[in-house]
């Protein structure tokens, strides 16, 4: 596994920056899915797809290996990145307080210029909600 550098994108490729809450969940598996299913149509758009969740490298390959997915997945253990996006939130569930990924989505034009963000978003039929984002970039 090695580093990746949203920096290596500009002036080449648009992209589609998401995070997710954990590896192998329903809605995780579910939006993965999704964008790797839609991957040539967003490759066609000049677009990179890259999922971003605290799992561990390991982790990401089993649950890549296990669906079948084609996407780009980024670990983030330590949790820096989904800091740096605002996508990490403190939940409480059963009396103990714990930091969860929001399940949000970034699209960054080539120029590096951020066009477009969601936040808590539904993982059915996402991928196709932010295709259509991507088409009125300019490619």
């Amino acid at each position: 596994m090695q580093p990746v550098s949203l920096a290596s994108y500009l002036g080449k490729k648009n992209v589609v920056l998401y995070f997710y809450p954990r590896d192998n969940t329903p809605g995780c598996t579910m939006e993965a899915a999704e964008f790797s299913d839609h991957e040539q149509e967003f490759g066609r758009a000049n677009c990179v797809i890259l999922g971003v969740s605290r799992d561990d490298c390991l982790t990401h390959q089993v649950f890549r290996d296990r669906h079948g997915l084609s996407i780009g997945l980024l670990s983030d253990p330590e949790g820096e990145v989904c800091r740096q996006y605002g996508v990490l939130q403190e939940k409480e569930t059963e009396g103990v307080k714990r930091m969860c990924v929001v399940r949000s989505t970034f699209v960054i034009d080539k120029k590096g210029v951020l066009r477009h963000v969601a936040y808590g978003v539904n993982p059915k039929h996402h991928a196709t909600a932010i295709f259509a984002v991507v088409r009125k970039l300019k490619s």
